[in-house]
């Protein structure tokens, strides 16, 4: 007869390999991946970021060329829109740019030169219809002061390849930042923060501007704080020339043209479009008048030398700057200190104009797109002579009331400052500089925030309104780069100090009863309810004092985070927790009677005799009752032992490995305090991610064998707790006792009042392998084998704990012991037939609507009943954490009326 040889089949290769790697990783080692709970991996976190690579490629490479899909729909309506708003948009750029190039330290030339290639390249890239890309203000201040750092290392370079080359260098920076698609960096930086160096920066424009106007030449504007030019100015003031006979008349003009046009509209309606249009041309007609005005009276002078007014005198003809721009290595160390300030400047500026009238207009941006937009023109821009330009306030107000329906109105504008390029140079050299000045001072001041603003900022948030002033401060007695500097630090330092110190409650349950029906037998019928759960302190005054918040039941308590879980905030939030719980509960066992035996870091009571001692000394014996009770240990702690914490992580977006093992931590050291298992349940969670990272930490899972106690341990550590002999002993004695009133009780008891298993009143369908388990049916016999083991449970007498083995796991299951007399019993303890009854009449219960009253009508397990302590809602969780809560709140309420 031939023998037959067997041999074990092997698994395949990549099984094994996969079986190595989870070993090496220790895989096994975590309850949720031997349980096989289904949690979000990291493949999905890939998929969804590269995934169908070839068409989000497409659409990336789509974004980046937002001009094809409107041109396509443009129409005569469109046409006359925007050649009206380019038309008026033109006819203010050309003097606010000369006005801004002469602020920068450049010639006018220059300025002309940024307005065009601005507005032409910028509708190409755009994603805003209103945003006019130009010479602006603060970065032409920006400018003449890495003119003046750079000149004051060497003057190898004249101003403008230093300023060509500054807006090359910010044009490449932008252009990688919107390309990379990291605009959210500028998030961080918040509007007061904006505000308040914009603010500075204007108060410094504008006193650097008044020697000007006035003709004070004595007075020092470059490179001194704006309070230092400000002081000079004052002392100059006999010094004022006749200058100030063109300067201040047309400050004074502009002012009261802007009020003018104001007023009328106002009480006028019918004018509001003519008096719109008569505001938006005040700049030119104010250049226009003086600048005929200038004209007319030095005609006569021969030699522009004796001219007793400054003007512009020669304005090239044409670009006269084309070329590419100089990039020395010397001269990019020496820019390379002044590129963070000015790439701030740039992009905070357009961004925030852009979503402004984003919101006003009712379309939105793409911030990335429009980085990339600001980074092409400045990246262009140089190579036509131009410096640095980004989104104007003024102008992009002006195109956006004037009807501008696409981004190709720029075409209009840039074709008009093309022509003021070649045709009209020469009558810019009669315009007064004085007039240039006064059109520079009246363009900033709309830049400050009024006082109205400021104090919106105090009633939001009284920390922002102390950012805003600090850059104010600082731009204005330092310089703009120290404002940028102050207002960027100040914002980022406030976050941390959110997110190290965030806020939480302690919360309890309002019972909200939506209105009540009168039945056939005259009876108030309740037709039905919600639990609303609210904080249970008022101390900030957001709810209704005349309203009573129940406090959760004795032994549980429910707290709410209210910002993130990560690890900045992660220690405060775990001290809160912990002095919460030591606050309101009371130990699981009591101090040692031997002083010597308490710990040092917990030592309990003082000693009564130092304490009788110290009251005898100070108080002369007239608190001895108490001494007495303190010497006789009669004291009794009136508070509730710790059962459950549940936490509402509604609005935790992120935990990370220092978050869960602090509330690994936290866990310990209750559960230390308690003396007894403590129930973790989580509702509300908002990521899978959160999910997993607490499954990692070994919550949501019941009360596993093996507690986890280190995640990523700076020395290696056992994962059980060592306890002492007398320890060991104290429990064993203690479960012995438990065990024998537990048999005693049971053997008294007629019936069950429900389905003796944890997971009674829930949906049974499918089951798992948990469940089949305990209900002794054979369903998971085909995956993996579940062994039921009943004992008592050593933390509460009233509950019988099941160990549940499912593969390598072992879980301690917890059962509910009710008496119900009216209710005839085969047996002391209950049968798997039993169990399997019971689970058929929760069934019928729950279809009927016959429900017990401690049962309740929502899910109380998300996604898996192997995860028993993740939640859907608060109410949910206080549900699963408050059974078997009655007898203690009863035990506790005798206590109460006994002492």
């Amino acid at each position: 007869m031939a023998s037959q040889l067997h041999f074990e089949e092997k698994p395949p290769l990549r099984q094994r390999g996969s079986n190595a790697v989870k070993w090496a990783l220790g895989y096994n080692n975590t309850e949720a991946n031997r349980l096989g709970i289904p949690m979000v991996s990291s493949r999905d976190w890939l998929r969804g970021i590269f995934g169908h690579p070839g068409s989000k490629t497409a659409d990336y490479f789509d974004s980046l060329f937002p001009f094809p899909k409107w041109i396509g729909s443009y129409n005569s309506q469109w046409f006359i829109g925007d050649l009206i708003a380019g038309i008026t948009v033109a006819l203010v750029v050309v003097p606010q740019s000369m006005s801004y190039a002469k602020l920068a330290g450049l010639k006018p030339e220059f300025g002309l030169y940024s307005s065009f290639v601005g507005v032409m390249i910028y509708a190409i890239f755009a994603t805003s219809k209103d945003v006019t890309i130009g010479p602006v203000a603060v970065m032409s201040l920006q400018t003449f002061n890495v003119i003046h750092h750079v000149m004051r290392q060497t003057n190898e370079w004249s101003a403008e390849v230093i300023a060509s080359a500054l807006a090359f260098l910010c044009g490449v920076i932008c252009l990688a930042i919107g390309l990379l698609r990291l605009g959210f960096i500028i998030e961080f930086i918040p509007a007061p923060a904006v505000a308040g160096f914009m603010t500075g920066s204007a108060i410094q424009i504008a006193a650097g501007q008044v020697p000007k106007l006035l003709g004070l030449n004595s007075v020092n504007t470059n490179g001194n704080a704006a309070y230092q030019v400000i002081i000079d100015t004052l002392k100059a003031l006999p010094k004022t020339n006749i200058n100030a006979a063109f300067g201040l008349p047309a400050l004074v003009f502009l002012y009261w043209i802007k009020w003018f046009c104001g007023w009328l509209p106002a009480r006028y309606p019918r004018t509001a479009r003519t008096m719109f249009f008569v505001s938006v041309l005040r700049n030119a007609f104010v250049i226009i008048v003086f600048t005929a005005a200038s004209r007319i009276w030095l005609g006569n002078y021969s030699d522009p030398k004796k001219y007793p007014i400054s003007v512009l005198l020669t304005v090239p003809r044409g670009f006269k700057h084309i070329g590419q721009p100089v990039l020395n290595t010397k001269l990019l160390s020496d820019l390379a200190p002044q590129l963070p300030v000015s790439v701030v400047i740039l992009l905070l500026e357009h961004i925030a104009i852009a979503k402004s009238f984003g919101r006003l207009n009712n379309y939105k941006i793409n911030p990335n797109q429009e980085l990339v937009a600001i980074g092409v023109t400045n990246l262009i821009g140089p190579c036509f002579g131009a410096y640095a330009a980004t989104g104007s306030f003024s102008r992009t107000a002006i195109k956006s009331k004037s009807g501008v329906r696409t981004p190709l109105a720029g075409w209009f504008t840039g074709i008009l400052v093309l022509i003021a390029i070649y045709a009209l140079s020469g009558t810019f050299y009669w315009i007064p500089n004085a007039v240039l000045s006064a059109v520079i001072i009246h363009a900033v001041t709309d830049l400050v925030v009024p006082f109205s603003v400021s104090y919106k900022f105090w009633q939001i948030s009284p920390f922002e309104l102390f950012i805003f002033l600090g850059a104010v401060f600082a731009t204005v007695f330092s310089n703009t780069e120290n404002g940028v500097y102050v207002s960027v630090a100040a914002s980022l330092v406030l976050l941390l100090i959110r997110i190290a110190r965030p806020r939480g409650r302690w919360l309890g349950l309002v019972r909200i009863h939506h209105g009540n029906s009168t039945g056939p037998s005259e009876s108030t019928i309740t037709l039905s309810h919600r639990d609303v759960f609210v904080p249970l302190e008022n101390k900030d005054g957001m709810r209704d004092p005349s309203i009573h918040v129940e406090p959760p039941p004795p032994g549980v308590l429910i707290y709410r985070f209210e910002e993130a879980f990560t690890y900045p905030n992660a220690s405060a939030i775990a001290d809160l927790l912990i002095e919460k719980v030591k606050k309101e509960t009371r130990p699981g066992k009591p101090a040692s009677d031997k002083l010597g035996d308490r710990p040092w870091n917990d030592p309990g009571p003082p000693n009564p005799h130092l304490v009788k001692a110290a009251r005898a000394l100070t108080c002369r014996g007239r608190k001895a009752a108490n001494n007495k009770g303190l010497l006789d240990g009669s004291l009794v702690d009136r508070r509730p032992t710790l059962r459950a914490l549940i936490f509402d992580f509604s609005s935790v977006a992120h935990v990370d490995t220092t978050s869960v093992q602090t509330l690994v931590d936290v866990r310990t050291a209750v559960e230390r305090y308690a003396d007894a298992k403590v129930e973790f349940h989580f509702a509300n969670i908002l990521s899978p991610w959160i999910r997993r990272g607490l499954l990692a930490g070994g919550f949501g899972i019941g009360f596993p064998s093996k507690r986890i106690t280190e995640i990523a341990p700076v020395v290696s550590q056992p994962q059980n707790i060592t306890l002492s002999a007398s320890e060991l002993q104290a429990r064993e004695k203690a479960e012995a006792e438990r065990r024998a009133k537990a048999i005693e009780r049971m053997s008294h008891k007629s019936n069950n009042d429900g389905p003796a298993y944890p997971f009674s009143g829930r949906p049974r369908k499918p089951m798992t392998e948990l469940e089949a388990g305990l209900a002794g049916d054979g369903a998971a016999a085909s995956r993996s084998r579940v062994d039921l083991h009943e004992d008592i449970d050593e933390t509460d007498p009233d509950r019988i704990t099941r160990k549940v083995k499912i593969g390598d796991a072992l879980y301690d299951v917890h059962t509910l012991d009710q008496d119900e007399p009216n209710k005839a019993s085969s047996s002391n303890t209950p049968s798997r037939d039993s169990m399997e009854k019971s689970l058929e009449e929760g069934h019928q219960q729950e279809h009927a609507g016959d429900r017990p009253p401690s049962s309740i009508s929502i899910p109380v397990i998300w996604n898996n009943d192997l995860t028993p302590f993740f939640h859907l809602d608060l109410s949910a969780a206080l549900a699963a954490a408050s059974e078997g809560l009655g007898e203690d709140s009863q035990l506790s309420s005798r206590i109460d009326q006994n002492n």
